[in-house]
């Protein structure tokens, strides 16, 4: 009787096992390559705050690269005080700007430099009622005071008081000083405390409406700053990723998540090709009869990985200039990785919470990296000494 018990428990685990291997056994399995150490995934909210959140991880980063310690720095004061700025210059351009909260990369080391920096647990910012951002007032708001400052014939001399009171009310007064593990700081003496160089981080793009090797301002409404890029070949900007990620360098990343590539909830962004060089013959005809919709959904399935597009240089400009890739999101790639037949992979780390199924953490092709790249930030350190020559860094 024993036997015969132990011989149906045996059958039970077997066809439980069975049961609990995934509906579809191919799905996307990635095993990661070579990681940077990162500090925690963040949750930006309800804000378009993905430019703060990913441009602080990567200082983060950064300082911990340099031998410093792991920190948790502010994003909404970095928000505040580049709300500020960009109203100043709404205001000088009588309105004609982008006032909204969206951002690029130099805002973070430029908000940095110009207002310092304090750690998550001195300033919140959610001086509103609510634990993580939460910006539907707040934009409106600022927006509306804005509009009204610029309607008259003269800027009163009392706007800017209104705009930091308006400010301060949402974000909370900014501390002059401030105790942090037993010693005393202001915002701008902890910056320098930390072990980073502001003037080592550069951004990075590849388009050909301008030459290579040159700066330019990357045509898009967030870059409200002007803020320039140095621009290289293609094959040379992911020379530039791959080689600050064997070298422990993460990378800031400004891309476009409109693509529908993309596909937030499996966390995954792709550039799939239909493969009809493997495809049999029956499988041939019956692709062949698909309608152009039918193709593409069979092509952004997400059930399994598959060929992706070659990317050229004249796909990403054609993109670019048709606003088919357009400044989305934020993000800050921390390693490589590859799927189950071998396609390479970056693994990034995203702002919008510890989420399944990858904690987080997204995964993107290479060709999608190619294609959809608006611009990344990195150390200039880690930039190829012969990319370095030619950009004169």
């Amino acid at each position: 009787m024993k036997k015969i018990v132990m011989s149906l428990l045996a059958l039970g685990a077997v066809v439980s096992a069975t049961a609990q291997k995934p509906e579809n056994e191919n799905g996307y399995q990635f095993t990661d390559g070579k990681l940077v150490k990162t500090t925690s995934v963040k949750d930006q909210f309800r804000s378009g705050t993905c430019w703060c959140f990913s441009g602080l991880s990567f200082i983060e980063n950064e300082i911990m690269k340099a031998g410093g310690p792991e920190l948790d720095l502010s994003e909404m004061w970095i928000v505040r005080n580049i709300y500020f700025e960009k109203a100043v210059k709404y205001a000088r351009l009588h309105g004609n700007l982008n006032f909204a909260v969206g951002g690029a990369d130099h805002d973070v080391t430029n908000g940095i430099r110009d207002y310092g920096i304090v750690p998550q647990e001195v300033y919140p910012g959610f001086n509103y009622g609510t634990d993580k951002p939460d910006f539907s007032e707040i934009d409106a708001v600022l927006k509306g005071y804005m509009d009204a400052v610029i309607k008259g014939r003269k800027l009163t001399t009392a706007w800017q008081a209104g705009l930091n009171g308006i400010l301060d009310a949402y974000f909370g007064p900014r501390p002059e000083t401030f105790t942090y593990e037993g010693k005393e700081y202001t915002p701008e003496s902890f910056a320098e405390s930390l072990p980073i160089d502001l003037d080592d981080y550069v951004s990075i793009s590849s388009f050909t409406h301008h030459p290579f090797y040159t700066q330019f301002i990357l045509e898009i409404p967030d870059n409200w700053a002007w803020g320039t890029v140095y621009n290289v070949p293609l094959d040379e900007m992911m020379a530039i990723i791959d080689n600050a990620l064997e070298n422990g360098y993460s990378i800031e990343w400004g891309t476009d998540v409109s693509e529908r590539g993309f596909n937030r909830s499996k966390c995954i962004g792709i550039v799939p090709e239909a493969d009809i060089e493997s495809m049999s013959g029956t499988e041939a005809e019956r692709w062949g009869k698909l309608t152009d919709r039918e193709k593409e959904n069979e092509l952004y399935k997400f059930d399994k990985p598959g060929k992706e597009k070659v990317i050229t240089q004249q796909m990403r400009q054609e993109a670019f200039d048709n606003y088919e890739t357009t400044d989305d999101h934020g993000m800050v790639i921390i390693g490589t990785a590859t799927d189950q037949i071998g396609n390479p992979y970056y693994k990034v780390k995203n702002s919008w919470d510890v989420l399944p199924p990858y904690d987080g953490y997204y995964y993107f092709s290479r060709p999608f990296v190619e294609y959809k790249t608006m611009s990344i930030m990195v150390n200039k350190n880690a930039i190829p000494k012969a990319i370095r020559k030619k950009l004169g860094l």
